[in-house]
């Protein structure tokens, strides 16, 4: 399942004012450069929103709201704005913000496994409550019934990773794009702020 966390609807409503390649044909070429820009600027407000929600992170809340409507103001851009702009290099800016809210959240943190190739593990005895877990290959992963707590899940692979009666309710920046690549079931506990896969089966 794709998500665009709302982009291609900005997209085509703002940025184009209601037309699309469709349509109009001769945009094809435009539309579809920016969409990618425009998808990433939009899973940035969904992380930031999700930092601005974390009551343990309220000193960094003022920063937190300055770049929330900096990036607001950069998805009200033309097409040609759009294209110009370095997304990876803001997103690093954005994601420096992130990790100084993941380490206030996990005042205890857990195991660093920031960008680790953790591809088919078995994790059922690990304890990752409030681990880094940011950028991880998890794809395949065991994680059965595993607390994640107050993992840092933001970029996470998590293709195919059992996560079958695991606590995921409390993780941070976890997206729906995440879960729908998952393996769950009606006992995975997820938040409120993504909506359980239907794959999964009810709770």
């Amino acid at each position: 399942m794709f998500d665009c966390f709302g982009a291609g609807q900005q997209l085509t409503q703002v940025t184009f004012g209601g037309r699309t390649w469709r349509e109009s044909p001769e945009l094809a070429g435009q539309q579809f450069a920016v969409l990618p820009v425009m998808r990433q600027l939009h899973e940035v407000l969904w992380y930031l929103t999700e930092a601005l929600a974390l009551p343990t992170a309220a000193r960094l809340h003022d920063e937190v709201r300055t770049a929330l409507a900096r990036t607001e103001r950069l998805t009200g851009g033309t097409a040609g704005e759009l294209a110009a702009l370095d997304v990876g290099a803001y997103r690093a800016e954005i994601g420096e913000l992130l990790g100084r809210v993941s380490d206030v959240v996990r005042s205890t943190p857990g195991p660093e496994l920031t960008g680790r190739d953790l591809m088919g593990k078995d994790l059922r005895r690990r304890d990752l409550r409030g681990a880094s877990l940011r950028g991880a290959y998890l794809i395949g992963a065991d994680l059965r019934g595993v607390d994640l707590g107050a993992a840092d899940l933001l970029g996470a692979d998590l293709r195919a990773a059992d996560v079958r009666g695991a606590l995921l309710g409390k993780c941070l920046f976890l997206t729906q794009p995440q879960l729908e690549a998952a393996r769950g079931d009606a006992r995975t506990v997820i938040s409120s702020a993504v909506r359980r896969p239907a794959h999964w089966g009810s709770p």
